[in-house]
């Protein structure tokens, strides 16, 4: 055989192999690599618009408002139409407005409510401790555009709440989708709030 053919021989079955193994390495995506990216925003604005696809209603209920947050553990729903309301996360504590009243309890006495909390605050936050906490996360795409799968850990959450789906783009979560139990789910689109643009506020 001809030294040309021994060093192509060579170099398929020993380089080949490595380039292939090294590309694969570096394209694989690890949760740690989305919340690396997530945490360095400490705080941050952004305006919704929401389709929940409810049995029962032929069309989908459509909401809009803005959200934010502050790390490590502050969180806020403002939805703006069809009518004012408001949910505020600090801590435990749970502050729920809408046609003037206010009402107020622990996240702990709302399992629902606190899944869909922490599933979104900690991943608004980079906070992947908390999402191992309570589900089980599975992470897929590119830093550019990735796609986090969340499911409940707790079995009887599940029997309320079936996955969560989280998508967004380097740093930034753009679409979270619900689907629970019963059928039932959620979509929201978030645009961040450009620099010198702030969300709408309410009339």
């Amino acid at each position: 055989m001809t030294s040309g053919g021994t060093i192509e021989r060579v170099f398929r079955r020993t380089l080949v192999p490595a380039m292939l193994l090294a590309c694969a390495a570096a394209q694989a995506l690890e949760l740690a690599d989305v919340m690396s990216l997530l945490a360095q925003r400490r705080e941050g604005e952004a305006a919704f618009t929401e389709e929940r696809f409810v049995s029962g209603f032929e069309q989908p209920l459509r909401s809009s408002g803005t959200l934010s947050f502050r790390a490590p553990d502050t969180y806020a729903r403002r939805t703006l139409q069809p009518r004012s309301e408001a949910m505020i996360v600090d801590g435990q504590q749970v502050t729920l407005e809408r046609g003037g009243r206010v009402r107020r309890m622990g996240l702990d006495d709302i399992p629902e409510m606190a899944a869909i909390v922490n599933a979104v605050r900690g991943t608004l936050t980079g906070d992947g401790a908390v999402l191992r906490r309570y589900f089980e996360p599975t992470i897929s795409g590119s830093a550019a555009n990735w796609s986090l799968l969340l499911k409940p850990l707790d079995p009887s959450l599940l029997e309320a709440v079936r996955q969560l789906r989280i998508d967004g783009t380097r740093g930034e979560v753009r679409r979270i989708e619900i689907a629970l139990a019963d059928g039932d789910r959620s979509v929201m689109q978030i645009e961040p709030a450009s620099a010198g643009s702030p969300p709408p506020r309410a009339p």
